[in-house]
């Protein structure tokens, strides 16, 4: 099975803030925030949706490709790639721009702050699906190039290719209708709880007319688990218990690639779901977001001690 994986790849520098951000913002003047916050370092790791996806896959063994741009400072992402066995074909060099870079800040109750700077990712990827087998192919529309989604979103619906739409941190640079209609026939609609109350509110759309427009809604809680909902029912699926949380950036992509791989083992969405959990457990015990490791035993026999065969 093909894989499609659309998004960013960037360098992500990882800080953490040792107190809660909640103590240094006063409610009365939310109006006029002027903040700084010290932190007690910071890391520079390699992150991006796309990468971030690509790389639970890569663990998983799997050989995604990677639709996204890299800038001028792109060889040390390629070098890694190329160290985990992902092929760096599909990503496009724009040498006049650096690297999508985000700057993310973690408070002592994994609160984030995340400044981002789009650089190479401004750029679309310009992949073109002409020669995706659609019967062979499986896509992911992840948070990237607004061009990218858009017209990666046409494309796979034009063309049949089962596809997964992750609008999460664009989402606010949406207009509500061409969010709509991005989402329109996905065949399967993934965000968090809080993702999913902004595309309500941006297009004004209930949940039941999502239910309508696309085949699968999963919405991700954190700590809580996920909520998976079709036309035929819904369920909840438990997080994995007694992760040793360090930190929590890229937790929601790890989820992302195991339930890819669940998918196209051909399991139920609901199995899919409890794959990405799997995923996200091991995420989120080290800092970073391409930093875990795990075998298929591992991965297996966590999937089964918690959720059966």
């Amino acid at each position: 099975m093909e894989i499609l994986v659309s998004g960013s790849l960037a360098y992500d520098r990882i800080m953490d803030f040792p107190g809660r951000f909640s103590d240094h913002i006063m409610p009365d003047k939310i109006h006029t925030i002027n903040v700084s916050f010290t932190v007690n370092g910071l890391a520079e790791k390699f992150g991006g949706t796309a990468g971030n996806i690509a790389y639970a896959l890569s663990l998983l063994g799997e050989k995604p490709r990677i639709l996204a741009t890299l800038g001028r400072d792109q060889q040390r992402y390629l070098e890694w790639l190329e160290r985990r066995g992902l092929s760096a074909d599909d990503v496009r060099i724009i040498p006049e721009e650096l690297t999508a870079s985000a700057y993310i800040t973690t408070d002592e109750a994994d609160n984030q702050i995340t400044g981002f700077n789009p650089g190479a990712m401004k750029h679309p990827s310009l992949y073109d699906f002409g020669n995706v087998d659609p019967s062979q192919s499986i896509a992911i529309v992840a948070p990237g190039n607004l061009q990218d989604m858009a017209d990666y979103a046409q494309a796979c619906r034009e063309r049949g290719i089962y596809w997964i739409f992750d609008p999460g941190q664009s989402l606010p640079a949406w207009d509500g209708g061409d969010l709509a209609r991005a989402i329109d026939e996905a065949n399967v609609l993934i965000s968090n709880d809080y993702e999913l109350q902004l595309i309500t509110n941006t297009t004004g759309l209930t949940m039941q007319r999502l239910l309508e427009m696309v085949g699968t809604i999963v919405t991700t809680k954190a700590d809580e688990g996920c909520d998976v909902v079709n036309k035929s029912g819904a369920a909840t699926i438990p997080a994995v218990s007694g992760a040793k949380v360090v930190d929590p950036t890229g937790a929601g992509d790890a989820f992302r690639g195991g339930f890819i791989k669940g998918l196209i083992d051909g399991g139920p969405v609901e199995r899919a779901a409890q794959m990405g959990a799997v995923c996200g457990y091991y995420a989120v015990q080290s800092y970073g977001t391409q930093e875990y490791s795990m075998t298929m035993e591992e991965f297996g026999q966590t999937l089964r001690s918690c959720y059966g065969n």
